[in-house]
């Protein structure tokens, strides 16, 4: 995995590369990677290009296996991967979704200014931490089982609006409003469940976070004003999955696919693609748990938008809707999906795989909410905490040469090992704390793994989707206040 990539490459234009065809054996697309010239250096500097390569082998697959900027190795697909195959002859691979199924981004707004904030700004962040559990394995405030836990699957971000977590007008602002259709809890495992029940409304640890931001800077007026953004005010931006429900439905139907390869004489090159028929019994099981996992990470991040109002409510002496805590977008970026795209001049049903990949949906797209028609689906992307995120929006170039689609965040550039080992926990909070970013935490050493040198540069990132006109910038926003796992 550390060893450099060597393989074939040729240059399309400024921000794309190709891994063609006859690379290797079985590719029955080529690879394309979004990057350009300095950012190939970097993302050549481990095997993620061969695993574009691999991708392309995939029974069904059309146009091409696709990486993102952000592209960096992961399991069977890179993170930052994206691959469309037909329904009818291709197949569904957990790989091309990853373990934590439905990890995304929701970005909430206020209609406070930083100069409101940074006095209360301590008070607020010690009061999201006592309120929204975190870290590894953390439990939550809700106990949900049985009959119950089964509603959270089938109806996402509506059980928790149902059950007093949130309003109404939050599902309009959700991808799939909150709970995509196709959830059958009777394909969840007993494992599964029990890790799931106690960890609905959690925030989990590694790389999830909830950050409060300022927007440091607006790129298009028009667009940020129908988004409802404005210059130095203050946004929260929240970064979490399925925790280890997700997980664990993953590592359930990667041992299921690992039997349907031999089952239906499927080569790989990689057994890690694993994969089945979407039409076959193991591809539709798949995929109903996987529209689960996701729906439960759909309700996960509404319950921490609920107690992130509450603290603020709680710190500003005042309702939540008075201080204009409304939800800008909330999208996922591991995830399967059923889409009709144009492949060749024909309008064709796939199974689009996004891992560590989001969707960016052009203006008036059927599946984008009312509010945003006439000028596109809002897209988040976080980078790391040092440094600033961005909300961009999704165009028709993307329709054209992405399936709709594009970056995540950032990417790394070391593993969680590597950061440990070129940076302590305490060194990284006090980089921050120079910087004037506030942290809560109640593991130290575990900030090391997201030091801003473990990470691409945004700003490179955003460069090449822009460039690349498969995204636009709308707004960036800079970290005043981080909580981490």
């Amino acid at each position: 995995m550390s060893e450099k990539w060597s393989g074939l490459i040729k240059k399309i234009d400024d921000y794309r590369y190709e891994i063609p065809k006859e690379y290797k054996n079985g590719m029955k697309v080529p690879g394309v990677i979004y990057a350009d010239e300095e950012m190939m250096e970097v993302v050549c500097q481990d095997q993620s290009p061969e695993q574009v390569a691999n991708v392309a082998t995939l029974p069904g697959i059309v146009k091409y296996s696709l990486a993102m900027p952000d592209i960096h190795w992961g399991y069977g697909f890179p993170i930052g991967g994206v691959a469309a195959t037909r329904v009818d002859n291709g197949v569904i691979s957990p790989g091309g979704v990853g373990y934590d199924i439905n990890c995304g981004t929701r970005l909430i707004l206020t209609n406070l200014t930083v100069d409101e904030v940074k006095p209360k700004l301590s008070s607020l962040l010690d009061a999201i931490f006592a309120n929204v559990p975190s870290g590894l394995g953390s439990e939550g405030k809700l106990r949900v089982k049985g009959k119950e836990f089964d509603e959270v699957l089938i109806k996402g971000a509506r059980w928790a609006v149902e059950n007093g977590y949130g309003w109404e007008e939050d599902l309009d602002r959700i991808e799939e409003n909150g709970a995509m259709e196709g959830a059958d809890p009777s394909t969840i495992s007993g494992k599964a469940r029990e890790r799931g029940a106690p960890q609905l409304g959690t925030l989990g640890s590694g790389n999830h976070f909830i950050e409060i931001q300022r927007v440091q800077k607006i790129f298009d007026p028009e667009i940020a004003r129908i988004f409802g953004l404005f210059e130095d005010q203050v946004t929260i931006l929240i970064h979490t999955g399925s925790r280890g429900f997700g997980h664990q439905v993953c590592t359930d139907y990667i041992s299921v696919m690992m039997n349907a390869i031999k089952k239906y004489n499927i080569n790989l090159p990689d057994r890690q693609l694993a994969c089945a028929p979407i039409e076959s019994p193991e591809g539709k099981s798949y995929f109903s748990a996987m529209v689960c996992a996701a729906n439960y990470a759909w309700a996960n991040r509404q319950c921490i938008t609920h107690w992130i109002r509450e603290s603020f409510e709680v710190v500003f002496k005042k309702g939540a809707h008075k201080l204009g805590l409304s939800v800008l977008y909330d999208v996922a970026h591991n995830i399967a999906k059923i889409e009709t795209h144009n492949i060749d001049g024909e309008r064709i049903k796939v199974c689009v795989h996004r891992k560590g990949a989001t969707r960016a949906f052009p203006k008036f797209h059927p599946e984008i909410p009312d509010v945003y028609k006439e000028v596109g689906q809002p897209v988040i992307i976080p980078g790391d905490m040092g440094r600033a995120s961005y909300i961009l929006v999704g165009t028709e170039k993307a329709m054209e040469d992405t399936f709709g689609s594009t970056c995540h965040g950032a990417g790394r550039v070391m593993s969680r090992a590597g950061a440990k080992r070129s940076i302590t926990g305490k060194e990284v909070l006090e980089e921050l704390t120079k910087k004037g970013i506030m942290v809560r935490t109640d593991n130290i050493k575990g900030l090391a793994e997201e030091a801003s040198e473990a990470y691409k540069d945004v700003e490179k990132v955003i460069e090449i989707v822009e460039g690349s006109g498969i995204s636009k910038r709308v707004a960036r926003m800079k970290p005043l206040g981080v909580i981490k796992g």
